[in-house]
């Protein structure tokens, strides 16, 4: 990369591995910018795999089990894995720590990378921060030095489950913030909904073992602010085109980007259900339901919204102590 270590890509084709090598462009997505020539790429996984010293994972979650299955007799032993994907998935309800530990095993270490950090402005050298987490502290501390740089800002968390629940939290989040600007309801609004969708964020986290200050950190709340008002947000466009009427199909069949929030909606729902005890959980999580609802065809944007405004009147929070 920028920094002059040597970076293997494993693409789907030869024919985009050979324009990659040849013109250092992608010929699909963000054709217009030019890698450095030490980023080389292959489809071939023994090639690119078999003398990795770090792996980087970054494969859309829905995807992820099938592909490293696929690939993983020719990620050495030992080797670890950092991951950039975020979400929840559908058939395990899963994070992407459960996920690398079912098809990779327990004798590698992991860590998972999230924040702020829209692909294009990395590409176009903009400042980013991030955040890296690990149950490995000397493995965090490595990532940190390897990817940092003075447009890359990586602090480091030992809150694993913390930031895999900020990073998928966040695009159900978008969705309904996007929504929110397709019915044109104003910012009083978006404000309104994008701060408690992150007191939900926050309950869920602290649910299943999250730091509170990973939630309000830059995999939580950070993240949630970019992927919510963010231009160049999958997720936020989404909700956006569901918000003007656009039903699911119409969308899904006019785009080739994967907006990771509509099947983590789904996943996310069944998740809390599953794992989560008490009454009416959907008076608890009520944001995170109705985006649910919204994409089953279950209600329209315009009903969710009237869902939340004749809500029962309470505390803005009710947590033993408040953040």
């Amino acid at each position: 990369g920028r920094k002059g270590i040597p970076v293997t890509l494993l693409v789907r084709s030869e024919g985009i591995a050979s324009e990659l090598n040849d013109h250092h462009r992608h010929p699909r997505y963000m054709s217009d910018i030019t890698l450095p020539t030490s980023i080389r790429a292959t489809a071939d996984p023994q090639t690119a795999l078999s003398d990795a010293t770090y792996v980087v994972h970054s494969v859309p979650v829905q995807y992820s089990r099938s592909f490293l299955e696929d690939v993983k007799e020719y990620i050495p032993k030992g080797v670890p894995v950092l991951s950039a994907s975020k979400g929840i998935e559908t058939t395990s309800l899963g994070f992407m720590a459960d996920i690398l530990r079912e098809t990779l095993g327990d004798e590698r270490s992991y860590a998972f990378l999230s924040g702020p950090s829209f692909a294009r402005e990395i590409c176009e050298g903009v400042a980013t921060a991030v955040v890296i987490a690990s149950e490995d502290v000397d493995l965090t501390n490595d990532c940190a030095d390897l990817f940092s740089s003075e447009n890359f800002r990586v602090y480091t968390s030992h809150d694993v489950i913390g930031v895999e629940v900020g990073g998928a939290v966040k695009n159900v989040i978008a969705l309904a913030a996007g929504m929110c600007e397709g019915l044109e309801l104003g910012t009083n609004a978006m404000s309104g909904l994008v701060t408690r969708g992150c007191a939900e964020m926050r309950r869920l986290g602290r649910s299943l073992g999250a730091r509170p200050s990973t939630i309000a950190g830059l995999s939580g709340v950070g993240d949630t602010f970019g992927t919510c008002f963010g231009p160049l947000s999958r997720n936020r466009k989404f909700g956006y085109r569901l918000g003007k009427g656009e039903t699911m199909e119409e969308i899904l069949a006019s785009t080739t980007e994967v907006a990771e929030g509509v099947d983590t909606a789904i996943a996310l729902r069944a998740m809390i259900k599953a794992r989560l005890k008490g009454y009416r959980l959907d008076l608890k999580y009520p944001i995170l339901f109705g985006v649910a609802d919204i994409l089953e065809g279950n209600q329209t944007p315009e009903d969710g919204l009237k869902g939340l405004m004749n809500m029962p009147i309470r505390k803005e929070a009710f947590e033993r102590y408040e953040l």
